[in-house]
């Protein structure tokens, strides 16, 4: 395919006059949403990975030559914004604000003296990271070692994420991980890089601990991520630790608690690990239960802390990926022990009840939806689902009513009609193959 238009002056400009932090009204909690496909229509794969206050969405595209290019969407155009600034052939956007600041990660031309694949893009290229706003790139710093990546970026720019260090670890992997990671050669620490150029800080893993990530930052300076050891821990993509914690202010790190397992890094995505937080400090993730075989989404509180909050009927695994301060959750849940084997459907945990938000949209949806990674405070949902002809495509639920105002959304309905039953049933069996190895390596644990 021919890839999308670079970033242009009127795209900047657009996003330049959009990007004004401001006060959402209230909203009522909505019973459905209208879908939009945000495609490429031409691209076998495509990810929408956050969305800010102000509806700009974050994610990446597969182009004509194989490669993933970091994108942004706004009112259904999307931008590619890889070029220029990055030097490799893979990039990502992982995360923006309402200030259009973009927290990305890309390849670039040199290869990793390790022969790692810190991006798990599979080519040996040094992975790193970047703060992305107008069209310009500036480099994120590193800790000593060869790379970093980014997780998520918070109001005031401030981007969390994860960076070598130079300590050579013989635990650490030399083989593949079952996510396409690996191997790995030295030890790696969470980190939140700004808001001030230049500033990193680190946030050290548990005692006795040897590496983490940080995979969320909120408003206040809070993280969430995981921590572990370079043996029992598996970097993003889909990520799983044996500690799901939470960093505050002061870089103090604390352990989240389990619901009984541990990882697993045989098995895709089991483990731990905290992949969302929101600015009142609830986290949502992901934990093992036990024999740490499956996994299912967590909500933790101060005053209640972890919370098993189930899956949808017949499922066996999931995941708590993004949350808002309403505290709505999104994710996914899915069909079999692990995501290599089962089908992935987006869910929505709204006022406390968990949905398949399949349910919850127009009966023409253009999409089958496979994963929520992200909700912001007005209740736009984004994340990916598959097409009729089994690619994957980058996603905005837009809420169209309140618990009794399904009437204004088009083509409602107050359950899934057989039109979109039928279309679910469809789209579960005919993913490509080689969507569904990009959904392996980039289903679960990255935002």
């Amino acid at each position: 395919m021919k890839s999308k238009l670079l970033i242009s002056a009127p795209a900047l400009s657009l996003l330049a006059a959009l990007a004004l932090p401001h006060r959402l009204p209230a909203q009522p909690q909505p019973a459905h949403y209208t879908v939009t496909d945000l495609g490429p229509t031409d691209s076998p794969f495509a990810q929408a990975t956050g969305i800010s206050n102000n509806s700009f969405v974050s994610g990446f595209a597969v182009v004509a030559d194989g490669t993933q290019h970091a994108v942004l969407w706004y009112n259904g155009r999307m931008i590619d914004i890889s070029k220029p600034g990055l030097l490799g052939p893979n990039s990502g956007a992982f995360g923006i604000n309402a200030r259009a600041q973009v927290a990305v990660q890309s390849e670039i031309n040199s290869k990793d003296p390790n022969n790692e694949n810190f991006c798990a893009y599979g080519t040996g290229l040094l992975c790193r990271p970047f703060f992305w706003q107008g069209g310009v790139y500036t480099p994120l710093p590193l800790l000593g070692g060869n790379n970093g990546a980014v997780n998520s970026i918070n109001a005031q720019g401030a981007v969390a994420g994860e960076a070598e260090n130079n300590v050579r670890d013989p635990e650490c992997t030399l083989g593949v991980e079952v996510n396409g990671d690996g191997p790995q050669v030295l030890d790696y620490e969470g980190v939140i890089w700004g808001p001030t150029a230049g500033q990193i800080r680190l946030l050290p893993p548990l005692p006795g601990d040897t590496v983490s990530a940080a995979m969320w930052i909120n408003d206040a300076g809070q993280a969430a991520g995981i921590s572990g050891r370079c043996g029992n821990t598996i970097l993003p993509g889909a990520v799983a630790g044996p500690h799901a914690v939470m960093w505050d202010r002061d870089g103090s790190v604390h352990d989240l608690g389990n619901l009984g397992g541990t990882s697993n890094p045989e098995i895709l995505a089991v483990g731990n690990a905290a992949l969302a937080i929101n600015n009142a400090g609830q986290v949502t993730g992901v934990s093992a239960l036990p024999g740490s075989k499956t996994m299912h989404p967590f909500l933790w509180t101060s005053d209640k802390g972890i919370q098993d909050l189930g899956l949808l009927p017949g499922d066996l695994v999931g995941a708590g990926l993004a949350i808002n301060n309403q505290g709505d959750i999104v994710g996914a849940s899915i069909s079999a022990p692990g995501l290599a084997e089962g089908n992935p459907r987006a869910f929505a945990r709204l006022n406390g009840v968990m949905h398949d938000l399949n349910d919850l949209v127009q009966s023409d949806s253009p999409l089958y939806l496979l994963t929520g990674f992200g909700i912001n405070d007005a209740g736009e949902i984004v994340g990916f689902g598959a097409d009729e002809n089994g690619n994957l495509h980058g996603f905005l639920a837009t809420p169209c009513g309140g618990n009794s105002g399904a009437d204004r959304c088009p083509n409602a309905s107050a359950s899934a009609s057989a039109e979109l039953r039928e279309h679910t049933e469809r789209a579960k069996v005919v993913l490509s193959e080689n969507a569904r190895m990009l959904l392996l390596q980039r289903g679960l644990g990255r935002h």
